[in-house]
């Protein structure tokens, strides 16, 4: 008898349990009989289903676009297509293409170069006379490509003496960041920004030294991402305290590949991101926006000790999927969670890319579709404004998607994609529904998601971290370069710089060199 008391024995087809038949054990009456086909088919078309959805994931991921935007989604606000809510909780939504706006002018701080044209002296001599009533001015954007140069460092030599004694006496300088090295603070810089955030490897690196007719091998260039992470690791604790001390925390990790040293194997790491946000009030009642700082961290495992460890001494909300190694955070008190809303929705999306005609997920779908046109109204009003409106707009939509959902699950085939679908948000209801409470938070944990592509980019660039020493450089790197992303601020121009003055730096002032609140030194 098989878990489903049917007279069949099981096979394993996959990651599923198939159903084997056993014409032997098969009931001879004919009502019995009937029975156990109609079970079959209830099991075969629920693992049928899911296999249908994994194939089309597989043939996206391999052929399709990596957009979760559906074809033709305009139509989500189409008055055409009924949405299973009361006229009074759903207002009319209408969709308008933004109109062009022609070529961008280009930036108005680029250096420009001015070259002056004139008719010529034939030209000109086909008339009495010219008066010059203006010109027409227009441009080019040219690139000049980098180059390399060579510094050299003269330094003083004297003989000093005093009192009949004589010494060498010669003028300090610092011409490297790394203790031995002939590398710049520039340099440094350019191959610590063209690995991390442009998914460089150093292979490539090491050609287009050589194009520019310098040698400098790849172990060369390792040494110096290991010697300039080693410095910049005082700025990654500083990170990690301001991150700890923010009223609203986003996580997230992803896989990375580590090479196991000696044996050449590989074995799948994690690199974890943690980025504060969340507002802060003024003594005036006034919000301010908290910095933004993004921290990574290499780990051998996706243990939940990672996540446990990290989040020790946190209080506050946390906004991340429902990974099991946040639980024990959770069952704290101390940390809040917040579920990610594009995390639901992709699992209705991922099931509507396989229909032919529209079903319960395309209607889930024109839910949240609601839920973000709300949102996106209320993106720059100040948190207590944006709370009023998501109370007075957002939770009666919620309250209405709940009961739509509680309505049709127990419809549904118990193990189909639909039904996982409908379960995963209904499990994660208190959770999902929490940023309604608090105009701090977000919907959805796409700002943590958007700071781990430059991983997926490297993955297929430099495809592993060679130690885990290779990782934790990795995630010092990814953790100030990120960080200036997010506060726009431009990572070679802000690593030269940094790199160039922390080791004359002021160990308890080395705050001031935090990416949010870093002044470049000739300012």
């Amino acid at each position: 008898m098989c878990v489903n008391g049917c007279a069949c024995g099981t096979f394993d087809f996959g990651m599923r349990a198939l159903p084997a038949v056993d014409i032997e054990k098969l009931p001879r009456d004919v009502d019995a009989l009937l029975g156990v086909i109609a079970d079959l088919h209830s099991q075969y078309s629920t693992i049928l289903d899911s296999l249908q959805l994994s194939l089309a994931k597989l043939r996206r991921m391999h052929f399709g676009a990596s957009s979760e935007r559906l074809a033709a989604q305009g139509e989500l606000f189409s008055d055409t297509v009924s949405v299973p809510l009361a006229a009074d909780e759903l207002q009319s939504i209408s969709y308008q293409r933004p109109k062009s706006k022609g070529r961008p002018r280009l930036p108005a701080d680029l250096p420009r170069t001015r070259i002056e044209y004139d008719l010529t002296d034939e030209e000109k001599s086909q008339f009495e006379r010219l008066t010059q009533i203006g010109e027409e001015v227009s441009e080019t954007l040219e690139f000049t490509p980098a180059k390399l140069t060579v510094i050299e460092h003269a330094r003083a030599k004297y003989r000093c003496e005093n009192d009949g004694e004589s010494t060498i006496r010669v003028a300090a300088a610092e011409p490297s960041p790394i203790a031995k090295s002939n590398a710049s603070a520039g340099l440094l810089a350019q191959v610590l920004v063209s690995k991390y955030a442009d998914g460089l490897p150093l292979n490539r690196q090491e050609r287009i030294f050589r194009r520019h007719g310098v040698e400098l091998s790849r172990a060369t260039l390792c040494d110096w991402i290991m010697g300039s992470t080693e410095l910049l690791s005082l700025l990654r604790d500083l990170l990690k305290e301001h991150v700890l001390a923010a009223p609203v925390i986003f996580s997230d990790d992803t896989a990375l590949d580590l090479i196991l040293g000696g044996r050449g194997q590989a074995r799948t790491a994690r690199m974890w991101a943690y980025v504060s946000a969340g507002h802060t009030q003024d003594a005036q009642d006034c919000w301010h926006d908290y910095p933004r700082a993004a921290c990574f961290e290499f780990t051998e495992t996706r243990a939940a000790l990672h996540p446990t460890r990290f989040l020790a001494d946190y209080s506050g909300y946390l906004q991340a999927d429902d990974y099991a190694g946040y639980h024990a955070t959770f069952r704290s008190g101390r940390v809040i969670h917040v579920a990610c809303w594009a995390h639901s929705r992709r699992r209705f999306h991922d099931i509507v890319k396989t229909q032919s005609t529209p079903g319960l997920a395309q209607e889930a779908l024109r839910f949240i579709a609601k839920l973000y046109e709300i949102e996106g109204r209320g993106r720059d009003l100040s948190p207590d404004k944006r709370l009023k409106m998501r109370q007075a707009e957002t939770v009666p939509l919620l309250s209405a998607l709940k009961r739509w959902l509680e309505e049709h699950y127990p419809q549904l085939l118990p193990k189909g994609p639909l039904a996982q679908a409908f379960g995963y948000v209904l499990s994660n209801w208190q959770a999902l529904h929490r940023f309604t409470e608090n105009g701090s938070l977000a919907p959805d944990t796409n700002l943590v998601e958007r700071t781990l592509r430059p991983i997926a980019i490297g993955r297929k660039a430099w495809l592993f971290a060679g130690s885990m020493r290779g990782g934790h450089a990795a995630a010092i790197a990814f953790s100030l370069i990120e960080t200036c992303k997010l506060n726009r601020v431009e990572p070679f121009a802000y690593l030269k710089d940094v790199l160039g003055r922390i080791n004359a730096h002021r160990v308890d002032r080395l705050h001031e060199l935090l990416p949010f609140n870093w002044k470049p030194a000739h300012a």
